[in-house]
């Protein structure tokens, strides 16, 4: 069917928080903690960074579990996200524990891209949810809205917009971190699939 998500597909996602205001996932800054690459937050343009330093916004989906690119992705699909960012980024990591302000709402995890697809015990794995798409054949298709629920330790939560960016992702638009629960507030874990 058309316009089905892939494996190997290049995407941007944006964060459902305030009517879908809440930014476009992105790398920011280089991390300084060991095995780690860049901060992640979001930011108000899917292609924030231009030139050398394109690829920012730019998520790439590839298999967790074996799927050869060109498969479609089905709800359920336990996924890496490597983000662009000069051609390597790194891989959606869950990496430190959330803020303490972010801990007072259900947080759990800060997030970060790390140099390798699975870092540590599942926090480099997302289990990708869509919450409907048409036809209903258990295909995730570009225009949905997802949630992306991290495997780290069997339960590191889900992807989600929460405080404003700063500190080690200034410039960004929003902080990102995982929490316990599915939307802890309206719509800060929904995060809606463009195409690259």
């Amino acid at each position: 069917m058309a316009n089905e998500l892939k494996y190997g597909d290049k995407i941007h996602l944006q964060n459902g928080y305030d009517d879908f205001k809440g930014g476009y996932l992105d790398t920011l800054n280089h991390h300084t903690s060991a095995g780690l690459k860049h901060y992640v937050a979001t930011a108000d343009s899917p292609t924030r960074a231009t030139g050398a330093g394109a690829g920012t916004g730019t998520w790439e989906v590839l298999s967790a579990s074996g799927k050869a690119a060109g498969n479609p992705v089905v709800s359920g699909d336990l996924i890496h996200l490597r983000n662009l960012y000069s051609g390597d980024g790194g891989y959606l990591d869950t990496a430190n524990h959330a803020s303490t302000d972010q801990k007072n709402a259900g947080g759990k995890y800060d997030v970060a891209t790390a140099a390798s697809s699975d870092r540590a015990n599942g926090s480099g794995k997302w289990r990708i949810f869509a919450q409907t798409s048409t036809p209903g054949d258990q295909n995730v298709r570009v225009g949905d809205i997802v949630h992306l629920w991290n495997t780290y330790d069997g339960n590191g939560g889900f992807l989600e917009t929460n405080q404003h960016a700063g500190g080690d992702t200034q410039g960004g638009k929003l902080d990102v971190c995982t929490n316990a629960y599915f939307n802890r507030a309206a719509n800060v874990a929904d995060w809606k699939i463009h195409k690259a």
